[in-house]
């Protein structure tokens, strides 16, 4: 663990890399001294992290043996899905409410963010990439049921580019399958930019990659999430054509 990431290791070597650049709303210092109180509720909710999706990734790698890195830093300071040229790389605001920490972010101080967290985020699945074998590299996100005046209705999102489309669609249908009500690239779009990191990763290492988006109100707590880690782990290892021959088979899926 350091400042801006977790490595966790559910065996010595899996057939994914799974990832999460929204796995926390932790505010680091010196920022976390300029917290006001009006941020806190903030802190709480889908703007500053994704609810559930930390347990998630971690039963996710539990289950299938492979390894995991979260973000240790909220997407509020800076966004580890987004290139840093991204409007909404920083957040000043959150629905009209300046952030405390974020207020005069200037130059100065995006380069020390660019520096501190999201290129040692983004250095550090760089270097668990290089201990393993080839793996597929999986995004681990949630979002929330209703945005703006937006109800989402589906319970799980695959997103994808123009590389892995036939796997996407495997996964959804599969998805759809075990009960889970499936769309491919919403609610955002992989084909649009929103798959930043697994992107960035999976052409510089010359893997395949995906995005898997869960409402939060099927995650949000403990329990859930852990059940939903199990869930989706057998149905992974089934699926995804990329761990074929990797050696672990759907039966080494471990037993609640």
């Amino acid at each position: 663990m350091t400042e801006s990431l977790e490595i966790f290791r559910g065996a010595a070597s899996g057939p994914f890399l799974f990832t999460c650049e929204h796995a926390s709303a932790r505010i680091p210092p010196p920022l976390s001294r300029r917290i006001a109180a009006a941020d806190r509720r903030w802190l709480a909710t889908h703007w500053a992290l994704d609810l559930g999706a930390a347990a998630v990734t971690r039963e996710l790698a539990r289950r299938t043996g492979s390894a995991a890195v979260l973000s240790r830093v909220s997407r509020l300071v800076c966004d580890a899905n987004r290139p840093p040229e991204a409007g909404d790389w920083i957040r000043l605001d959150v629905q009209g409410h300046p952030l405390g920490f974020n207020r005069g972010v200037d130059e100065g101080e995006r380069r020390r963010r660019l520096r501190l967290y999201h290129e040692a985020y983004h250095r550090g699945v760089d270097r668990a990439l290089a201990g393993l074998r080839p793996v597929t590299l999986v995004s681990v996100h949630s979002f929330t049921p209703r945005l703006g005046g937006e109800r989402r209705t589906m319970e799980a999102g695959v997103l994808f580019d123009e590389r892995h489309e036939r796997a996407a669609r495997r996964l959804a249908r599969r998805l759809a399958r075990d009960g889970l009500r499936t769309a491919l690239n919403r609610p955002y779009s992989g084909r649009r930019g929103m798959i930043h990191s697994v992107q960035l990763h999976g052409r510089a290492h010359g893997l395949p990659y995906l995005e898997l988006e869960l409402r939060q109100d099927l995650i949000d707590s403990s329990p859930r999430a852990r059940a939903m880690g199990r869930r989706l782990a057998g149905l992974l290892l089934s699926v995804l054509p990329e761990v074929a021959g990797s050696g672990v088979a759907l039966g080494q899926v471990r037993p609640q």
